[in-house]
């Protein structure tokens, strides 16, 4: 067009400006309510080991001891393949991940655990044992040798263990302080939540030990375990957990389900407790809605059926565990609980054969969507960003390679950051 038209309005400049005023507000506390996902690695579990039995030896046992089963009880690609129903196309390059990642960096998030696994002891005792999970988190953090995640979980904010949780959790960070200082990768849970006020409570705690360590504000964050009815639906009838997602002030980084705490709350007998109950349907769901955009992840909880004993006992184990891990991702629960070291094979095999089974047709949608070419499906910008979530997702625990998804998608890793709304790097 050679001379630009001039199109008709009927309002006036004014009417912009003013609404544009009157929503500023508005604007500025969307946000800060939705700030949308962090951009940093989310780890597919989190494993927990009661805080008297961690040793610096533990991470390695627990690669090994899931080596061992798989040797013991489906010692090649097929075999593993067969008890869980793997695609013949799939068997090898997951199996072959697994084994990998078994070796290389068998535990993606410790929990040194000072609550339920722990129990009851003596002051003295609980005081060594968190003094010593410091000194082991600072030496394994030097070292190279941690997880990329490590912490503990307090005792609740309830009254009877209010104060043991309390000074647990400043043994433990005035230990990191003295080794050294806080790890990138330190995490804090703090379980059994049923008020908004004890996660208020739990930002006060965390904001003096700043202002005593010579911290910067906001340097402490917390994970908040969703393990009781009023932590979902609170006596106003209104959603607990969202008002203790805002209570914590931008500190709380993510959300756990308990899945057998939560289950007693509601009455569920001992044998229907399980991550596919429909009430724990429901509650995740309400950790769902209330955490969406905000930046808190969510997790999952764990099953207790262990895969120990004969064979045919642990193939019944890890066909449970498997499913329950592969529900969880298709309902967008990323991280889910481990308890014993044979949940770790059938953790990573279902989360690699997850991204590995969707790589070739995200790729392919994603790439339409760049390069405007169309197809059999209309994407919306929304879609790509959940498309690229889903492609990071598989590079960050090692089910996909740079390489792969380069090849199939022409995209680097800052393309993919910027599609998927996360802060992109730089060198």
């Amino acid at each position: 067009m050679g001379q630009q038209e001039t199109v008709a309005t009927s309002l006036a400049d004014t009417v912009r400006t003013e609404i544009g005023a009157a929503l500023a507000v508005t604007d500025a506390d969307l946000a800060r309510r939705y700030p949308g996902d962090p951009g940093t690695r989310q780890p597919v579990h989190t494993v927990y080991v009661p805080g008297d039995v961690f040793t610096a030896g533990t991470l390695r046992s627990w690669g090994d001891q899931a080596l061992a089963a798989l040797d013991a009880h489906a010692p090649d690609a097929a075999a593993f393949a067969a008890v869980l129903g793997i695609p013949d196309e799939l068997a090898g390059p997951v199996h072959d991940r697994v084994r990998a990642k078994l070796v290389r960096e068998p535990v993606e998030d410790l929990r040194i655990d000072f609550e339920d696994g722990y129990g009851h002891c003596p002051d003295a005792e609980e005081d060594e044992a968190a003094a010593h999970a410091a000194a082991l988190v600072a030496a394994a953090g030097k070292e190279g040798t941690g997880a990329p995640y490590m912490g503990i979980r307090m005792k609740c904010m309830e009254a009877a263990v209010r104060d043991r949780g309390i000074r647990t959790l400043d043994i433990f960070l005035t230990g990191l302080m003295a080794a050294g200082g806080l790890p990138d990768g330190l995490v804090l849970t703090l379980p059994k939540v049923t008020y908004a006020e004890q996660v208020t409570a739990m930002v006060r705690l965390l904001a003096e030990f700043e202002k005593a360590a010579g911290l910067a504000s906001g340097r402490l964050g917390f994970e908040i375990q969703i393990e009781t009815t009023q932590s979902i639906l609170g006596a106003d009838g209104r959603a607990t957990v969202a008002r203790m997602i805002e209570a914590a002030e931008g500190r709380a980084t993510a959300l756990h389900y308990g899945t057998f705490d939560y289950s007693a709350s509601c009455g569920v007998s001992a044998a229907h407790q399980s991550l596919d109950h429909p009430v724990a349907d429901h509650a995740k769901a309400v950790m769902q809605a209330a955490a969406a955009g905000t930046g808190v992840r969510l997790s999952d909880g764990s099953t207790n059926v262990l895969p120990v004993g004969p064979t045919s006992r642990v193939h019944d184990a890890w066909r449970l565990h498997h499913g329950l891990v592969r529900r969880s991702l298709a309902r967008a629960y990323y991280q889910g609980w481990d308890m014993h070291p044979g949940h770790l094979p059938t953790r990573y095999a279902a989360v690699y054969a997850f991204y590995r089974e969707g790589l070739e047709q995200a790729s392919a949608r994603l790439a339409a969507y760049v390069a405007k070419a169309g197809g059999d499906v209309m994407d919306e910008p929304a879609t790509a960003r959940a498309l690229s979530g889903y492609l990071l997702r598989g590079l960050d625990c090692g089910a996909v390679d740079t390489s792969e998804v380069a090849r199939l998608t022409g995209l680097t890793r800052a393309d993919l950051d910027a599609l998927a709304g996360r802060p992109v790097k730089t060198a």
